[in-house]
């Protein structure tokens, strides 16, 4: 009996992740995508082309075909069946109760914070970190800076904490359990990252399922969205440097935003690898950044 091939299987999961009409935007944007990265981790194979034409073990065809049959069956992120998620060119560990790597604000670390951050900074802090991947990926592109990550879920933390001791970056990285500014050390950040719950009342009645299986404590912000936002913005005065920024993630709640906040001064930019809604907000230089 012919082996099975790396392409040939990616091309199977995808025509049936496609056919049963799974909802993406866990990591992953296509069926296509989702396939590939599912049958290379099984395999342990890199992201080459070179690997396509590669006969799998059997073992791994079953495998591979076992996961993409519970991924349509349960609906379940395929981040929680594989206990892994990739994020900014690094492998972070997942598990359920965290809520999956996929903020924008990756994309934008990636390009150093450009043109808003004029220096690079000496101390980071993450909020809302869940698995850790934002601040853990400003500490892979700030070699010189120290990294706070702080969640209000002593899970997260714990799993932050692996993951930053996996991606080599343990010794510049501390993880805090904190409701957000509440339990942290005192001090300022020169930078301050933030991917909060910021999923409004109406758009939390209608999630796909996929999005069901992450806990509601890292996606509902309210009837608006905005109840953690707010907090944040109304203690940020105290805790971010003059001169610093501020990066935070509202998606959907961007226009709620604009309208509680009407002479906010912050930026909107372009997001290179998609999303929406994340505003850079910056310390005026003798000042610290306060909300209107």
């Amino acid at each position: 009996m012919a082996r099975v091939r790396v392409e040939g299987l990616i091309q199977e999961l995808a025509a049936s992740f496609a056919d049963a009409g799974l909802a993406f935007g866990h990591g992953f944007e296509s069926a296509w995508d989702e396939a590939v990265y599912l049958v290379l981790t099984v395999a342990q194979l890199p992201d080459d082309r070179a690997v396509l034409s590669r006969a799998l073990d059997p073992a791994a065809v079953a495998q591979a075909r076992a996961l993409a049959q519970r991924r349509i069956g349960e609906r379940v992120p395929l981040a929680y069946l594989l206990g892994q998620s990739p994020y900014c060119g690094a492998d972070f560990l997942l598990e359920p109760g965290i809520v999956v790597p996929r903020s924008p604000i990756g994309s934008l670390l990636l390009n150093r914070l450009a043109p808003w951050l004029r220096a690079a900074p000496r101390r980071v802090l993450d909020l809302c970190c869940g698995s850790g991947c934002i601040g853990i990926t400003a500490a892979r592109v700030f070699p010189g800076a120290t990294v706070d990550l702080a969640d209000v879920d002593p899970r997260a933390v714990d799993l932050a904490r692996r993951n930053a001791e996996r991606c080599g970056v343990a010794g510049r990285v501390t993880a805090h359990r904190s409701d957000l500014l509440d339990d942290l050390p005192a001090g300022r950040w020169d930078l301050i990252l933030c991917n909060p719950p910021y999923v409004d009342a109406a758009d939390m009645a209608s999630l796909p399922a996929e999005y069901r299986h992450e806990p509601a404590l890292g996606l509902a912000g309210g009837a608006d969205g905005l109840d953690l936002v707010a907090r944040l913005l109304a203690a940020l005065p105290a805790r971010l440097a003059s001169g610093g920024l501020l990066v935070c993630e509202v998606g959907a709640s961007a226009p709620a935003l604009r309208r509680r906040y009407p002479h906010l001064p912050c930026h909107w930019p372009d997001l290179p690898a998609g999303g929406e809604g994340v505003f850079v907000l910056e310390a005026a230089p003798g000042g610290p950044a306060a909300p209107d």
